[in-house]
């Protein structure tokens, strides 16, 4: 019956008789689904090859990539098939192996490398839901999204693979007619056995975290201490360090950056080892996709900022060493804590930003890289101006409480019990996410009417509460069912929420508008 009247839809719409041009047109106007009984059609994923008709289209609550013709249906995909009425008709799952065959019939549903791209934005999405909100926004300025965007820590909390996650942002790019490119990002992985596995699903963007190969103690050594260490280096070593950086001042841009004898050593030791990992990463990436990958070195899981001089010295030596770097992510001054505004001074947030946008535009002119990016609006006009929008802003964390916002208004029962959770699964949280949010300042839910909820993605401390407990919620049967219940029956609200959020980031950097 589901079929039936999928089909019936498309029969009553005239859609097998359009080409793609009609097609296009027929899209232009409308609304976003063409609905029938308990079916409908999304309107923007509307597109024909070969005498083939291809949609995303939804039964009885059920989303499915749909194929329609009058001739033998292509094969590939995984699901269900019926002829009706001299009309072949497929209604293929949401599964990787389909997505794959729909990246080789319509590439533009594949992530690319964005390097050539100057701003980008990391559109994280937990449930893998979110992507028409990330684009809808995406679309009106002159950025380019990361949508398939995960850590192996995330992967491991929502019981999520990488190739799972890059089929739901090609479903949802499709969905939504989306044609201007977009990015998936294998974020924060620290082994090559993680790249391969993200570079296996197609992941074209790594994000390569150094923490487990960078010492962070040589910053706390004493003068003593560092001359120890630094003598045990080879003496090749020892005199490239020497010759090259002790006692010497580098002019970056405006700015003017000097590291004494001390700090030379002390870099050395902290990064050599990492930068030398940094090489091998970028040799092995190359091998596997040419040159259509986008590099991306964190340095910002530290306890303390990385000062310009070091971030300058690791700008250098990765040079030397050949790396393809598209974007860097340095730990910046003050505090960029989840789902919250910028914590510290920006004033001197902003005059060491700009010396870090000094080093990297001398350095290959890559991207600076802003981590737990969301939803610091305070210094976003600062990261635009000093970047010149150059630049990739990774988000989260911030798209997932948009959903858990839209179901504090739609199901106040569910967030309700979502929020006892929460609380419940705070401790265990914040063993993986630094926050200094306390959960005794999160009010008693049963204190608040259901009108009061919403007010709580607002406050600091139930903010960051609901965050980074997104695993206990998720881990949980019951919620996890509903949660995704309630999302897709408030599917528009949802995607509204999302577009109107990562909207205002953009806005705020000083995004262009898309001509």
């Amino acid at each position: 019956m589901a079929m039936e009247t999928i089909l019936r839809i498309v029969k009553e719409s005239g859609l097998l008789e359009l080409d793609q041009a009609g097609l296009d047109a027929f899209k232009a106007r409308g609304a976003q689904r063409i609905a029938a009984a308990d079916a409908c059609i999304y309107r923007q994923s509307l597109h024909a090859t070969d005498g083939v008709l291809y949609f995303i289209g939804s039964a009885a609550g059920e989303k499915g990539l749909c194929l329609v013709s009058t001739k033998a249906l292509p094969s590939g995909m995984e699901g269900a098939s019926a002829r009706i009425g001299g009309i072949s008709i497929l209604k293929a799952s949401l599964s990787p192996l389909s997505a794959k065959r729909l990246r080789e019939v319509f590439p533009f549903t594949a992530p690319v490398s964005l390097r050539e791209r100057t701003t980008t934005i990391g559109c994280g999405d937990r449930l893998g839901l979110a992507t028409p909100g990330h684009v809808r926004a995406a679309a009106r300025y002159e950025v380019a999204p990361v949508l398939a965007q995960q850590s192996i820590r995330e992967l491991t909390l929502t019981g999520r693979d990488f190739p799972g996650v890059v089929a739901d942002a090609t479903f949802l790019v499709f969905q939504e007619g989306y044609e201007l490119g977009y990015g998936a990002d294998g974020d924060h992985l620290k082994t090559i056995a993680d790249i391969d596995t993200a570079l296996a699903a197609g992941m074209p963007m790594i994000t390569l975290d150094l923490s487990d190969v960078m010492s962070a103690e040589p910053a706390f050594w004493s003068t003593g201490k560092v001359d120890e260490e630094f003598a045990r280096l080879g003496a090749d070593v020892q005199e490239h360090v020497l010759e090259a950086y002790a006692d010497k001042t580098f002019r970056a841009g405006g700015s003017s950056v000097r590291l004494s004898a001390l700090e030379a050593k002390r870099c050395a030791l902290m990064y050599l080892r990492a930068l030398d990992f940094s090489r091998e990463v970028d040799a092995h990436i190359r091998a596997r996709r040419g040159d259509s990958y986008d590099l991306e070195i964190s340095i910002d899981e530290t306890t303390a900022p990385t000062l310009p001089e070091h971030h300058l010295f690791i700008a250098k030596e990765l040079g030397i060493r050949g790396v393809m770097v598209s974007s860097l992510a340095p730990r910046f001054v003050g505090e960029f804590q989840k789902g919250i505004d910028y914590i510290g001074k920006v004033d001197e947030f902003e005059r060491q930003f700009a010396i870090h946008c000094d080093i990297a535009k001398a350095s290959g002119g890559y991207k600076i890289s802003i981590h737990s990016g969301s939803d610091k609006f305070s210094v976003y006009p600062a990261i635009g101006r000093h970047t010149g929008m150059r630049l990739h802003l990774k988000t989260a964390g911030t798209s997932w409480l948009q959903a858990v916002l839209v179901i504090a208004r739609a199901d106040p029962a569910l967030f309700r019990r979502m929020l006892t959770k929460a609380k419940a699964s705070f401790e265990e949280a914040t063993k993986l996410y630094h926050i200094t949010a306390d959960p005794a300042n999160v009010p008693d839910e049963s204190g608040l009417s259901d009108a009061e909820l919403p007010r709580l993605l607002s406050a600091r401390d139930s903010r960051q509460l609901l965050h980074i407990t997104y695993g206990g919620l998720l881990n949980d049967p019951g919620i996890r069912a509903e949660i995704f219940q309630t999302l897709s029956a408030n599917e528009d609200l949802h995607y509204a929420a999302v577009e109107e959020h990562i909207e205002k980031h953009i806005r705020l950097l000083g995004a262009a508008r898309r001509a």
